[in-house]
């Protein structure tokens, strides 16, 4: 009996999920190959491999002559008749040869061929197993730390890789320690096998941990809209109720925010923020930002960037570190957003309607009537106070009109707006 090799037998069906026969079958086809693939031949060669007892049987296919002038591929009718005692001249009878018979073939050909075909085996046995569970999460234990600091995960009958890309900058790992991961992909490798990737760095990680961890986004009463990370700092994520009855921010964060802690405490203290669903874009912006006020939205000449303008000490938090927290929103929202202080909001204002006060536009000296959008009562309370054509009222500064109409600054900016805007559209065009 040929312990080693039941030995091997046993622990790539137990260990790797590999069937005893496709096992056996790789050994005999690989052998076989080897030898017929030899410089000296071994055409006429079959093998048996036992997989109860390990032991290997070659046999070789001769045919019956009278005379031998290949021992290789012949044999003499007396000795023939040892195996098969009616065999006759020209017949093919199959001998037993000793396994040392194989010296001449490729032993080291044989061993690729052996290993090509356990990592094809292997390989099926992974995407059997696997292939459907991605995107779920799969716990293991760290074995290794491989070249580029990408971790060997012990996942049972399988290995799965996290490169160092797939885990956060804070994070570390020791061999030994568990690890859960979202199972990303699994690919096929250049040899032929399979591998497992991992990933933490996946916002799919996250919202499979919401799953796990929030019932209501587990049985849909929860519905994750929109969800972007900067792996190791920040998560956003954009939540709706299904049932008006249950409150879909407070469902995620838990009592006291046990919920939610539990998810930063697997994300190694990334920061989450749970932002309620609406409808309307601009108030989910504001909703985005809270409890930051958006002071003016402004979109860019080329309409692709919105502005957001807030008062200059709402600036540092809006745009967060390193323009961390906007840069998120707007990959959240799908949209490209740029912040501005209200200080430097006014100066520009300041400058574009000095500017256009001083140009030799002709419309800038018709009557305020021909404007478009302002009440009759509003425009008569203009000229009163000498507003008679765009030009007169910008050369005067919103807050000075303010004060002398008695208005809100907020009413007054949107008649200059209703001035500036005609002009503005046909520069841009």
């Amino acid at each position: 009996m040929n312990k080693d090799l039941v030995a091997i037998f046993d622990y790539l069906e137990r260990e790797k999920g590999i069937k005893r026969e496709i096992i056996i079958d790789a050994i005999r086809e690989s052998l076989e190959m080897a030898a017929r693939k030899s410089a000296h031949g071994g055409e006429n060669i079959s093998i048996e491999v036992h997989g109860k007892t390990g032991d290997i049987e070659v046999f070789c296919d001769k045919t019956v002559v009278e005379k031998v002038t290949n021992p290789m591929m012949q044999i003499s009718l007396k000795v023939a008749q040892n195996y098969v005692p009616d065999c006759e001249l020209g017949d093919t009878v199959r001998v037993p040869t000793e396994a040392k018979d194989l010296g001449r073939i490729s032993a080291q050909r044989a061993r690729q061929i052996i290993l090509q075909k356990l990592r094809g085996a292997e390989r099926d046995v992974i995407q059997e197993e696997y292939r459907h569970r991605v995107n779920t999460l799969v716990s293991g234990t760290v074995k290794r730390i491989g070249r580029g600091s990408c971790v060997i995960v012990d996942l049972g009958k399988v290995e799965g890789i996290m490169p160092r890309r797939n885990y956060s900058p804070n994070e570390s790992f020791d061999v030994g320690h568990k690890v859960l991961a979202l199972l990303s992909e699994v690919r096929d490798t250049e040899l032929g096998g399979a591998e497992v990737v991992l990933s933490r760095t996946d916002p799919e990680f996250v919202r499979q941990l919401l799953i796990q961890e929030v019932p209501e986004v587990s049985d849909g009463t929860i519905v994750i809209e929109g969800l972007v990370r900067e792996p190791g700092y920040r998560t956003k994520m954009i939540v709706r109720s299904e049932d008006p009855k249950v409150d879909p921010v407070g469902a995620c964060i838990g009592v006291r925010g046990i919920r939610v802690k539990n998810i930063i405490r697997e994300l190694d203290g990334e920061k989450i923020d749970v932002i309620p669903y609406v409808s309307d874009a601009q108030e989910q912006l504001s909703q985005a930002l809270n409890p930051v006020v958006i002071r003016r939205l402004e979109m860019s000449d080329d309409d692709e960037t919105v502005i957001i303008v807030v008062d200059d000490e709402d600036f540092p938090t809006t745009i967060g570190k390193k323009g961390m927290n906007i840069r998120l929103l707007g990959r959240l929202m799908n949209i490209e957003l740029r912040v501005q202080k209200m200080s430097d909001f006014v100066k520009l204002r300041a400058i574009e309607r000095a500017a256009l006060a001083t140009c030799e536009d002709e419309r800038m000296d018709q009557l305020l009537s021909t404007v478009e959008g302002i009440p009759t009562m509003v425009i008569d309370q203009l000229i009163s106070e000498g507003y008679s054509t765009p030009r007169a009222l910008l050369m005067a500064s919103p807050e000075e009109v303010a004060k002398k109409l008695n208005m809100s600054p907020g009413v007054v900016d949107k008649i200059f707006e209703q001035v500036l805007e005609p002009i503005r559209k046909e520069q841009r065009e």
